[in-house]
This record gives C-alpha cells, sequence and structure tokens, in this order.
C-alpha cells in the first residue's frame, strides 16, 4: 500500500514523541541541560501508560482501512 511519506496517520511512533513531549514539557521546573533532559525523557517514557502505547498500534487496521476509502487523502482524524 502506498501513502504519503510523511503521513502521521499511518505512523504511530510519532503519537509516542508526541505523549512524551507533551509529558516532558510539563515537568516543573523543567530540565536545564542536555543530561536532565535525558533523564527527564527517560522517566516520563516509563510514566506512559500502557494503553497510550497500545491504542495507536491496536488502531492500524482501521487506520489502513480508512486511508485505503480515502484513496491516501486527508482523514478524518
Amino acid at each position: 500500500m502506498e501513502w504519503p511519506v510523511g503521513s502521521l496517520d499511518m505512523n504511530p511512533i510519532e503519537h509516542f514523541w508526541d505523549a512524551l513531549g507533551r509529558r516532558a514539557a510539563g515537568r516543573q521546573p523543567p530540565p536545564q541541560t542536555l543530561q536532565e533532559l535525558e533523564r527527564a525523557l527517560l522517566e516520563e517514557w516509563d510514566r506512559i501508560p500502557q494503553l497510550v502505547i497500545n491504542s495507536p498500534i491496536d488502531s492500524m487496521p482501521q487506520r489502513c482501512s480508512t486511508l485505503l476509502a480515502v484513496r491516501g487523502n486527508h482523514t478524518p482524524y
């Protein structure tokens, strides 16, 4: 199946990066050094609920069907 290279709909890792980024950005105080940022990202990754990880993966069959139905155009989500 062909789809646009930058299609976020078909790239579940983008959802994980988004969740991780939001969690890291919400830390108080925010990381000040590269070492603090690395530690914060690792800690936040461990705290992401498994459901957040499973959900985009489990939805891939539906995402593929939707992308086929719209013939590669914009999806409604």
